[in-house]
């Protein structure tokens, strides 16, 4: 049999469009490799939203020809779409296929054994679900019409495309027979998911649909711009119980001179009254930041403006990136580049903040009871069941494994110095 095996590196939507391609292949009979076993085919989906991404990706590359030297290497992602001719200075490399034709991959193949004829008409959409994993993502918006001055993203991905209605709620159902209780709804560009259909919707109109069907159990939301979470969606997130009460918004600064610079369209100011309207519609809230430290230009006081904007808000987690210029975008070219070593010392002063917050966060749920949904492998360390509340609190559980992939009641009782949650059924 075909063995095959996709290295994944990046964002949810890689990894949902992995996990599509994985299924394909399945689907033809391809049989995953296991990792004491070459591959026939290796596929490297790759990131290039940092230099670091870029770089990860050419070392996974490098492996993978390594580990596979009679099989073949098709490399994907960002990074195949952005820098091709990087890619093609690597020996051993079979194939390079940008995003427009990552979706025909499997098709291809099935082309160069004779079995199909070329279909041009193939969406960039496929219309199915990703089912590897216990909570999984669902693609319904690619690419991205933005153009904030650091990202490279809209360059590898294009223009916004938004997969259409009836189909977003066919797949949200299909997951649900298929036995699935939570769907991650994900994509580039996720706020601005509709605009770009006739006749034009959006986000909220589809969250209203799915509050309003019986199609699943859980909806979770990615990352959503500030200046797209809009009243009606926190209104109708407040009231529930299908999408769950976690938010995740990048703010990258608290200053809104570097706002500007990066080309964000809100300010300090309407940052903090979204986060504090949120958290009074719902206190128990999850609400995730994205922060981008040391973009240039980025003072002293810039910084701490950033900082104090995270410590007086009640924010539940951060994600703090440094500063990468990408070659091709507009910051790149700015001048009054903060040095490495400043940019270091401040992004682990907002990872120790971070991790406070998320310890007094995890500490108010203590004592509460919660709903879990139970996921498929247990945890590593410790052989415990583990799983994650609505509003995103990962649990440590005891118990059998038929819990696994349901939503199980427990009672939260403690909360460990590295924010380890235990829970009792």
């Amino acid at each position: 049999m075909n063995k095959f095996n996709i290295i994944t590196l990046g964002c949810k939507v890689n990894q949902y469009e992995s996990e599509v391609i994985a299924r394909e292949l399945e689907s033809e009979g391809w049989v995953p490799a296991n990792d004491n076993e070459t591959a026939d085919i290796c596929i490297i989906n790759t990131c290039t939203v940092t230099q670091k991404a870029s770089m990860q990706s050419r070392q996974a590359i490098r492996q993978a020809i390594r580990s596979n030297p009679e099989g073949r290497v098709l490399v994907t992602g960002c990074y195949a779409q952005t820098e091709p001719d990087q890619i093609k200075k690597i020996k051993g490399v079979s194939d390079i296929i940008g995003h427009k034709d990552k979706h025909k991959i499997v098709e291809n193949l099935k082309l160069e054994t004779g079995n199909r004829k070329p279909d041009s008409q193939v969406s960039s959409f496929r219309f199915q679900v990703s089912n590897a994993r216990t909570r999984p993502f669902l693609k319904i918006q690619d690419g991205c019409n933005t153009f904030c001055t650091y990202c490279i993203v809209p360059y590898a991905r294009g223009r916004s495309r938004s997969m259409p209605f009836e189909n977003v709620l066919q797949n949200i159902r299909q997951l649900k027979d298929a036995g699935f209780h939570e769907v991650v709804l994900t994509g580039i560009h996720l706020g601005c998911y509709g605009t770009d259909l006739s006749p034009a919707t959006s986000l909220s109109e589809l969250l209203h649909c799915i509050h309003d069907s019986d199609r699943t159990d859980r909806i979770r939301l990615s990352s959503i711009e500030p200046h797209e979470i809009t009243d009606d969606i926190i209104e109708l997130v407040a009231k529930s119980d299908t999408l769950c009460h976690h938010f995740h918004i990048p703010l990258q600064s608290g200053d809104d001179f570097i706002l500007k610079q990066m080309h964000r369209p809100y300010t300090n100011a309407f940052f903090r009254t979204l986060i504090t309207k949120i958290h009074e519609m719902m206190p128990d809230a999850a609400i995730g930041v994205d922060t981008l430290i040391g973009f240039p230009g980025e003072t002293e006081q810039a910084f701490e403006n950033t900082y104090a904007t995270i410590k007086d808000l009640p924010v539940t987690y951060l994600h703090v990136f440094p500063f990468s210029s990408r070659e091709g975008t507009p910051a790149s070219t700015y001048p009054n580049k903060v040095p490495s070593k400043v940019i270091k010392t401040r992004c682990q002063k907002m990872r120790t903040l971070g991790n406070a917050k998320k310890n007094e966060f995890y500490r108010t749920v203590v004592g509460k009871s919660a709903e879990v949904l139970i996921e498929s492998k247990r945890d590593k360390s410790s052989g415990l069941l583990k799983g994650s509340t609505s509003n995103y609190i990962p649990v440590l559980v005891n118990g059998g494994d038929e819990l696994k992939n349901t939503l199980v009641s427990v009672r939260i009782e403690e909360v460990d110095d590295k924010n380890r949650v235990r829970a009792a059924i």
